[in-house]
């Protein structure tokens, strides 16, 4: 093995970090090696960084590529939930590699969702046959609402990071409107697309439900809710298993919330690419996104229905497409660098 020829990539977020090396080969990418740490147990990356030096015997890198969970600005990012602070530059010193990058983990995940075989991706909307080149929208639903792009070029995509989970809930629906209200008395105010579209918006949305008098919560269910340390998760559990009826509404209410948003994120860079579907909580919740609320919520947009019928949307059930596209990233460092100059 060359050691031209190996690359790092890293997942960074605030609970865990993975980080891996990579060997180029013939066929594409493959992984020599992959440490997992605990990030909090770290008081820089730097020490993280260490204990992988020490882990592994790091060898001479061609490219490095981490993405991190948090807003990259000149090359640089404080992680939302960690008191780390990344420095491209800097690790360009730490790890004695020319090509260090750093993406936000929305930019990764949406460029490995280009790198995922069929067997990991679900179709929620076939679209267009053949299916065309363009731009393409991810979203990925989890402990908050990540959104991204991939701008096409004519030649090949590039990843955009936004913060778009961060704008504003915009309903539809006269009850999606009492949604809004509901939570705008419970926050005090603003009510963002991440509180409604994340897994702590499942149990936002069964509240809303309960709390207006919509459906009728079982004193059984209530009594697990309240010993239960994730009761989103339980929502999701019981909805499948019991298909308890509060559940099962709060499931297909988030399904076409979500729909919608993805439906906007394709309207606003006009994804004839596809939109891709990440985060957590869609692989667990298949059931309930193929069932059809999901799909009426991303079509519903009045003129341009017929157009957003036409568009790939694709659930992705690898929970390791951040990393991958890290990877793929680094190799494009590297790509970049050989190519002849204009």
């Amino acid at each position: 093995m060359s050691t031209a020829d190996l690359l790092l990539a890293g997942d960074i977020g605030g609970t865990k970090t993975i980080l891996a090396l990579f060997e180029v080969r013939a066929g594409g990418l493959a992984r020599v090696g992959e440490e997992r740490f605990a990030s909090q147990g770290y008081a820089r990356f730097d020490d993280l960084l260490g204990e992988f030096r020490e882990r592994v015997a790091l060898p001479e890198l061609a490219a490095a590529c981490l993405d991190v969970a948090g807003p990259v600005i000149d090359g640089r990012c404080r992680p939302t939930n960690l008191p780390w602070l990344l420095d491209e530059r800097e690790l360009i010193e730490t790890l004695g590699c020319r090509r260090v990058k750093l993406l936000n983990d929305l930019e990764a995940t949406a460029f490995g969702m280009l790198h995922l075989p069929a067997g990991e991706l679900v179709s929620l909307n076939e679209g267009l046959r053949p299916p065309r080149h363009g731009n393409v929208a991810v979203i990925a639903a989890g402990t908050g609402l990540g959104e991204a792009y991939l701008y096409w070029d004519g030649m090949r995509h590039h990843p955009i990071a936004t913060e778009g989970g961060h704008a504003d809930f915009a309903p539809r629906t006269d009850e999606e409107v009492e949604l809004l209200r509901y939570l705008r008395a419970k926050l005090g105010g603003r009510v963002s697309c991440e509180r409604v579209l994340s897994g702590p918006g499942i149990a936002e949305i069964y509240a809303f439900l309960r709390d207006t008098g919509r459906y009728q919560e079982p004193s059984w269910l209530a009594e697990r809710l309240a010993a239960a340390e994730d009761p989103s998760a339980l929502v999701s559990e019981v909805a499948h298993d019991e298909r308890e009826p509060l559940c099962v509404a709060t499931l297909e209410l988030f399904a076409g919330l979500y729909g919608a948003e993805a439906g906007n994120m394709a309207l606003r860079a006009l994804t004839y690419g596809g939109v891709y579907v990440g985060g957590g909580i869609a692989p667990k919740n298949l059931e309930f996104l193929a069932g059809g609320a999901f799909l009426r919520g991303f079509t519903d947009k009045g003129r341009f229905e017929d157009l957003m019928r036409s568009i790939d949307v694709r659930v992705s059930t690898n929970p390791r497409v951040a990393l991958i596209g890290s990877a793929h990233y680094a190799l494009r460092l590297c790509e970049a660098a050989a190519a002849p100059a204009a």
